[in-house]
């Protein structure tokens, strides 16, 4: 497939295998603390591309997550971009629930609602989802003047670095650099990536700790590329590759404000057929003798248009949209 493809596709359902792997991702598991999470450098970017499309490539193939450092983003505007989400998760939850989360568009605000299939139980935050076409009625310019353009702008910046990473990725697929940039337009009507401020509850020093109860459970995403941001000193990402899956080897993954952590998403597995794996994640609560307090982070989805077709170089699958790929993926999840 040498270029992005916008057009219906007719599709049948399909099963996803990952699921079942996911339904038996609820325990504890072991942790492993040897396993590298490696940093890729992006500095120097278009004279360096073809050394960083190796280490990506390296660090995708084999452990599906990385981090980016000298990404080109501006701390300072990480640190107002964590304010910016503080400010709106202050607010009461009558207003809050004003911008409550569009079903199915991935806009708005949402709070212990996202059950995974690993767990069965509500994750343990609140979250605003800034999709752009989806936004009408859900920013709080009434009571945050100034929210709005600083998130709008975060969300830029953010996918001009995912674009960057993809583009390295597209190289190594047989595409050409601007294919995924091509296949996530922010001008389209039919741009379904998502900016997503994310606010773990802090947990009262009273209360008795459930180890059955988890800030987030095991799971993979659903889109191509995740960038999430973490502040120091707020951790609880765990990773497990896939061939540790089955054995649930989970390694922590230390939280530094000037690090962007990535991982692929299910999206980009299937466009790949495969090659770049899609592997679990979860947040862990506190333990005992650890911070109960509050964790903010950061994520963002690059998740192609929805009339953009996926189909890999192989076509090991069959072609299918975008929107058709998120709808089976969302439909298969609320089966179990």
């Amino acid at each position: 497939m040498s270029d992005v493809t916008t057009s219906a596709v007719s599709q049948p359902t399909y099963s996803l295998a990952e699921l079942d792997k996911e339904s038996r991702m609820g325990g504890p598991g072991i942790e492993n603390t040897a396993r590298e999470i490696r940093r890729i450098d992006l500095s120097d970017f278009e004279a360096r591309k073809a050394e960083i499309t190796e280490e990506l490539w390296a660090a995708a193939t084999e452990i599906g997550f990385f981090q980016l450092v000298n990404h080109g983003m501006d701390q300072a505007l990480v640190e107002e971009a964590f304010a910016n989400a503080e400010r709106f998760f202050a607010l009461s939850e009558d207003h809050k629930a004003r911008h409550a989360l569009k079903k199915g568009l991935n806009s708005g605000w949402e709070s212990m609602t996202q059950v995974r299939p690993s767990i069965g139980t509500p994750d343990q935050k609140e979250s605003y989802q800034l999709t752009r076409p989806h936004m009408e009625g859900l920013w709080p310019d009434d009571v945050l003047p100034g929210f709005r353009p600083r998130a709008l702008d975060f969300e830029a910046r953010c996918r001009e670095v995912a674009m960057r990473v993809l583009s390295c990725f597209a190289d190594k697929l047989g595409f050409d650099s601007d294919f995924f940039t091509r296949a996530h337009d922010p001008a389209s009507a039919q741009y379904q990536s998502t900016l997503r401020m994310l606010h773990y509850f802090a947990i009262p020093e009273d209360a008795e700790l459930d180890p059955d109860v988890w800030r987030a459970g095991a799971h993979t995403d659903f889109d191509c590329l995740t960038l999430l941001f973490q502040r120091d000193g707020q951790g609880g990402l765990q990773v497990c590759p896939g061939r540790e899956a089955e054995a649930q080897e989970w390694t922590p993954v230390v939280p530094s404000a000037d690090v962007i952590t990535c991982n692929i998403g299910d999206m980009l597995m299937r466009w790949s057929d495969d090659r770049l794996p899609s592997n679990f994640h979860r947040v862990t609560s506190p333990g005992p003798g650890e911070d109960r307090g509050a964790r903010y982070s950061i994520a963002f989805f690059a998740q192609a248009d929805r009339d953009v077709v996926i189909e890999g170089p192989e076509s090991r699958y069959p072609p299918i949209t975008a929107e058709q790929y998120i709808q089976q993926r969302i439909a298969a999840n609320f089966a179990r």
